[in-house]
């Protein structure tokens, strides 16, 4: 009888494992910061959660520097992942290409992606010293004046972003590659028989063709960027001032510096519900790009 329901149920006793898995790991973490959102927590103190309902929420979309550090995510975000897809097209194209010592330079130019965040921000912290940092020693060298990089409030998301550009253009050149290597060669073919240039099958045939791999690449990178925290944090934890402020660090301040639970776990649902819905269109864009191919 064991047996006979062993076999009848046994897709559902196979996925057990993993649902079990994404349950502990997702689900309950989820559900619990969500109910603490609800309530009035600090970790300084000994009393347990209050409920407060959504005043929490209320408190947020009031106050200037939630709104600050909103824009300052969806700048730092959308400026990087379009330069990052700009680059990463033409590197893949580049790259697409036999040349000597190909394999070497692809490997070389991986490694910003596998480096340590926290490692590489130490580097560019150097880099961008104002005054022995090799930024401003190469600026001197064509007679630009010093710049304040990340000690202005000016200069400090640009100069972040450079950081993270360096950083990442290699992930979106890698996965552009993997899509012009399963592109057919009957349409190249076609065109060069036509007489089409080189710009022209470039703009043409291979860019359309590529639409849906380009737009799952910035899905992918703008996510990760939204959720920028070791690179921000080990740079400048927000400043100076609050000019560098995103909602990660935001709700880490909150969280861990102010011990606002609460107010912090509020802040990380609603930056949930922002990622969710950028998400969102960039999965309808792509599915627009599939149908229109």
């Amino acid at each position: 009888m064991v047996s006979s329901w062993v076999d009848r149920n046994i897709r559902y006793l196979f996925s057990l494992p993993a649902v079990l898995f994404v349950a502990l790991m997702v689900v309950f973490p989820l559900g619990y910061t969500a109910w603490l959102s609800l309530h009035e927590w600090s970790m300084s103190g000994t009393s347990a959660p209050q409920w407060i309902g959504l005043r929490n929420y209320a408190e947020l979309l009031t106050d200037s520097r939630f709104w600050q550090s909103a824009w300052h995510t969806i700048y730092f975000s959308f400026g990087v992942v379009i330069a990052e897809t700009i680059l990463g097209v033409l590197i893949a194209v580049l790259l697409n290409r036999s040349f000597r010592f190909k394999n070497v330079v692809k490997t070389l130019f991986l490694l910003p992606m596998v480096s340590t965040p926290v490692a590489i921000a130490m580097v560019w912290m150097l880099i961008f010293e104002p005054t022995v940092g090799f930024a401003n020693y190469l600026l001197g060298q064509f007679g630009i004046a010093p710049q304040a990089w990340l000690t202005s409030s000016k200069t400090v998301l640009p100069s972040l972003m450079l950081v993270d550009i360096w950083e990442w253009t290699p992930m979106i050149t890698l996965i552009v590659l993997a899509g012009m290597a399963t592109l057919p060669h009957e349409p190249y073919e076609s065109a060069v028989v036509d007489g089409a240039t080189r710009w022209q099958i470039f703009w043409q045939i291979t860019i359309p063709m590529l639409i849906p791999t380009i737009v799952v690449a910035m899905l992918l990178r703008m996510i990760d960027a939204l959720k920028t925290f070791d690179l921000i944090y080990a740079t400048t934890q927000g400043g100076p001032g609050n000019s560098s402020e995103t909602l990660n660090t935001y709700g880490y301040v909150l969280g861990f510096g102010f011990f606002k639970v609460g107010l912090g776990s509020a802040l990380i649902m609603l930056f949930l519900l922002l990622v969710a819905l950028i998400s969102l269109v960039f999965v309808l864009v792509r599915k627009k790009a599939g149908d229109a191919l």
